[in-house]
């Protein structure tokens, strides 16, 4: 009922690994990596973030190890990634797109899964952005790029955000429904992060920030 939280389906947990798994094996692609790194990198890619979350923060076996869809969604991304390798070339924002949906059910199954767990809704919040955001920093770390959640720019991060606090509001404070609230927040965040890129909607640098409130005291 209401307000009682209750585990979203697995398929949501698969499906962000899946699209996670595929921006990896893009950017394997982009790399010249071959069949075996693109692997690699699209399964760290794809399942990092749960590994975080259930490793770290709720402590528990990861469900990637206990379920063999996740290693079948990774080996389905590579496929899919190799066969449309020349389409993300050639639209460089593809990516980002499909890295925008996959933040979206990543950080919303990552907090379900945390409230579920007993953590505290802000603590919940915290985990579904690590969730999401998880995958894709591991991903770049591996390829030696500066993480993307590191550096100012397009809204990343404060997407995932924005989608995690509007899930759990809407869950454990407002009595939406799960899956209701679910498929709201993956809206939310996936919305946000497109417009952001479409828009150039960006973040600033501190130093930036400081010298605007120089200028303004000046």
């Amino acid at each position: 009922m209401p307000g009682v939280p209750f585990l979203l389906p697995i398929e949501f947990d698969i499906a962000a690994a899946f699209l996670m798994a595929v921006t990896g094996v893009w950017a394997a692609g982009r790399r010249g990596y071959d069949l075996v790194g693109a692997f690699m990198l699209g399964f760290v890619s794809g399942v990092g973030g749960g590994l975080l979350r259930d490793g770290i923060f709720i402590q528990e076996v990861p469900v990637v190890m206990q379920d063999s869809s996740f290693l079948w969604a990774v080996l389905a991304a590579l496929v899919f990634g190799a066969l449309t390798q020349r389409l993300a070339e050639r639209f460089e924002k593809l990516i980002a797109y499909v890295d925008a949906l996959a933040i979206g059910v990543y950080g919303v199954y990552g907090a379900n899964k945390a409230l579920i767990a007993g953590i505290t809704p802000e603590a919940a919040i915290i985990v579904g952005i690590c969730n999401a955001v998880g995958g894709g920093l591991i991903r770049d770390v591996l390829v030696r790029e500066e993480p993307l959640m590191f550096k100012p720019g397009q809204l990343y991060v404060l997407a995932a955000l924005a989608g995690c606090v509007s899930f759990v509001a809407m869950t454990y404070h407002y009595e939406v429904f799960s899956d209701e609230a679910a498929w709201i927040a993956i809206a939310v965040t996936t919305l946000l992060r497109v417009l952001a890129i479409r828009f150039n909607w960006t973040t600033l640098p501190l130093r930036e920030w400081e010298a605007r409130l120089r200028g303004k005291r000046d």
